[in-house]
Parts: structure tokens; sequence; C-alpha cells
């Protein structure tokens, strides 16, 4: 996949996975009611370094720090730059 932002070092894009309109119970959740998912698809990843394999891959879903990275809209989207030390953990 050709994407715009290629990340250098051990940066990763990557862009947040939609939350659920509905709890468990069925109630339906307004947009402003919603979480904002921590979990989000690998979009493009740097590298690495020589201190850093770079673990994930492009299409992987991810837990990330929602602290970490930070925010760019690119191309009317929006995506998080982050660390691969900001993911903890791939989801199946």
């Amino acid at each position: 996949m050709s994407f715009g932002i290629k990340p250098i070092n051990d940066w990763i894009v990557i862009k947040r996975v939609e939350a659920e309109e509905r709890t468990k119970g069925g109630i339906i959740l307004a947009g402003d009611a919603k979480e904002k998912p921590q979990i989000a698809q690998v979009i493009a990843v740097g590298p690495g370094t020589e201190e850093v394999k770079i673990v994930v891959k492009e299409g992987d879903k991810v837990i990330f720090s929602q602290y970490g990275g930070m925010d760019v809209k690119y191309d009317g989207e929006e995506y998080k730059i982050v660390r691969q030390s900001d993911i903890y953990a791939t989801v199946k």
C-alpha cells in the first residue's frame, strides 16, 4: 500500500478503529458519549534503529497509549504517529 507519510526510525503511523455505537446492553451512544478507542490499525512503519527492531507490520491491529505520540491530519483523515514503545500489544 502506498501511503503519503513515511515514518522514520521507530515511529509508526496508526489510525484509530471506530468505536462501538452500542453498549453491551443495547443502548445507542451519542457521538460525544463514545470513548475514543485505544485500538488502532497500523498504516505505515519506520525501518527501526540499531537499538529498536520493529515487530509490528502494516495492517496489524494494536493497543496503544492514548497519551503517546502526536495526532496528525493528512488527506482529510486523522492519524496518530507513535513510537513502537507506545504500542502495548497486538489484537487478533
